[in-house]
């Protein structure tokens, strides 16, 4: 027997819709790419973004179309999220920081029809605009006194449209955002979420023991709208009337601590080094904020020495999260039980080390090497495994279908333990990856880079401890025989060919690299012998 309920589909316009109507006047704020600070309410956002919507389907997009941005947390990008996919087609948010042969490919795999960028990123837009095969219409995301020639421009686009417009029907499980992986390993893979998936993602968001967010909460993601949709926060916000601020592509130390004070924000959110660069800036200022209620860090694990300073600084309480694009990306958060009320402070820095529990929504597993589920006693070490409604289950057409199980499980690539109160920690990376800032660094391409230089026989990237950047690469090099180079000109060779902040900090020429049975290089060994661990109080 069916219930007897009504079947309205979760889609992603509803959000914004409701936004408009409960909290018109609540504001989104965003330091502008131009320089100035702009704020309007979500009543304002919600006809921008109609006429924007009208302004695509008069470009001739359609269902199914895949929209690229090259663009920064902006309030004209946060009216994209709601426009490219209220009318059915797909928003792709380009990471920036990929290698322009890594832009040029995702743009081509995605088969964009239309980039809207901002103007910062203009000349590398004319630049890789000819070499996208599919990418046929130009937007900057500015106004006629800010564009670049040649190109159309974003306001003059919406002008042209008045904001009467109705969206339409759109099955929930249809697609809505593409975002693509950092390229662990090789080039990066496609994770296509849908209308269900994250509004279902943004609502758990929001719950108590997760970002425990409300109307009365202003929200400031430091994580780029480009980086996995800003943690989803660009739609968790609005569902609960919670002000938004958004920091543009300003994300050094004072820009941060002026936006916070200024907006009185109580919630924050970002990578380790956001963070290292703000409490930077208090230090030498002198300066305390007093609005903050809580920190969410993720991308990389912070340090206990971080995790303080972080504390006390910015005067709120930090919550360790784990995700990945995969998942949305929230998996877990670290939120206290009950039972840790009185537990010591010591033993409150422990559990904070920790990734954090499951909510409902994901689902987590350890696995040994046979496939057997492992047990929850905090000792048991295992490939870490997910599934739930915002979780990937497979990769855009069908890339990399070996990270999904046969049952059903995303196979996330790391090594953890779960404990017995459902903490998650993790102990290693089944894939030696490296990752800095937040990001991944794919060791392939470095050592792919590396070895192409005429003098080089084997190359191993490692990371190595950073106390700002958390990882950065070491390059070790054995080099041909009869063959002498200079570690700085292969450093400069690796730099022309990768991502720039991908570029080792130092290469080292070792007589040989250790090999395992299999012909792979040890880099467990590499790293016992080659690397001095960074203290925490350097964080």
């Amino acid at each position: 027997m069916l219930a007897l309920m009504m079947d309205r589909p979760l889609t992603l316009p509803s959000i914004l819709e409701h936004a408009a109507l409960y909290h018109a006047d609540r504001e989104v704020v965003t330091r502008t790419v131009e320089g100035p600070i702009h704020r309007y309410g979500y009543a304002d956002a919600l006809g921008r973004a109609r006429q924007m919507a009208k302004a695509l389907l008069a470009l001739g997009v359609r269902p199914g179309d895949r929209v690229a941005t090259l663009a920064w947390s902006t309030h004209r990008h946060f009216e994209l999220y709601f426009a490219v996919t209220g009318i059915g087609a797909i928003l792709h948010t380009i990471n920036p920081r990929l290698h322009d042969d890594q832009i040029v490919w995702v743009a081509d795999h995605a088969e964009d029809s239309v980039l809207l960028f901002d103007i910062t990123f203009s000349e590398q837009v004319a630049r890789l605009a000819p070499q996208m095969t599919t990418v046929k219409t130009l937007v900057a995301m500015t106004d006629a006194a800010h564009a670049p020639a040649g190109v159309l421009v974003y306001e003059d686009l919406l002008a042209a449209q008045t904001p009467d417009f109705a969206w339409p029907d759109l099955d929930e499980k249809s697609a809505s955002g593409l975002c693509y992986t950092s390229g662990t390993t090789g080039n990066p893979k496609g994770v296509l979420y849908g209308h269900r998936s994250t509004c279902l993602h943004a609502l758990a968001l929001a719950l108590p023991d997760a970002f425990d967010l409300s109307a009365r909460d202003v929200v400031m993601p430091c994580a780029q709208m480009y980086h996995a949709n800003a943690w989803c926060t660009p739609y968790a916000a609005p569902l609960v009337g919670a002000k938004l601020v958004l920091p543009g592509r300003a994300l050094d130390g004072p820009s941060i601590a002026e936006l916070i004070a200024a907006e009185e924000v109580t919630f924050l959110l970002g990578v380790p080094t956001i963070w290292v660069g703000v409490a930077d800036h208090l230090d030498q200022t002198g300066g305390q904020l007093d609005s903050v209620r809580t920190i969410a860090i993720g991308g990389s694990a912070p340090t206990a020495a971080l995790i303080s300073r972080v504390e006390q600084r910015l005067g709120g309480k930090v919550r360790q999260i784990w995700g990945m694009t995969e998942t949305s990306p929230l998996g877990v958060i670290n939120t206290a039980l009950p039972t840790h009320a009185g537990e010591s402070a010591e033993a409150t820095m422990q559990r904070k080390l920790k990734q954090g529990r499951g909510l409902w929504g994901a689902e987590l597993r350890i696995v040994g090497e046979d496939g057997a589920e492992l047990p929850r006693d905090g000792k048991s070490t295992g490939a870490l495994q997910v599934r739930g409604p915002w979780v990937s289950s497979a990769y855009f057409k069908q890339d990399g279908a070996g990270a999904f199980t046969a049952d059903g499980w995303f196979d996330t690539g790391d090594i953890a333990t779960i404990d017995p109160e459902g903490y998650l920690r993790l102990t290693d990376r089944a894939k030696d990856v490296i990752k800095s800032g937040g990001e991944w660094i794919s060791t392939l391409d470095l050592e792919d880079a590396a070895c192409s230089h005429p003098a080089v026989a084997m190359a191993a990237a490692v990371g190595m401890p950073h106390p700002k950047w958390d990882e950065r690469p070491l390059l070790l090099i054995t080099l041909r025989p009869g063959q002498s180079v200079d570690p700085e000109e292969v450093k400069a060779h690796v730099g022309a060919r990768v991502a720039r902040w991908w570029t080792p900090d130092e290469v080292r020429i070792v007589e040989e690299l250790p090999l395992g049975p299999t012909g792979k290089v040890l880099k467990r060994e590499l790293r016992d012998r080659w690397i001095t661990p960074v203290p925490a109080s350097d964080s």
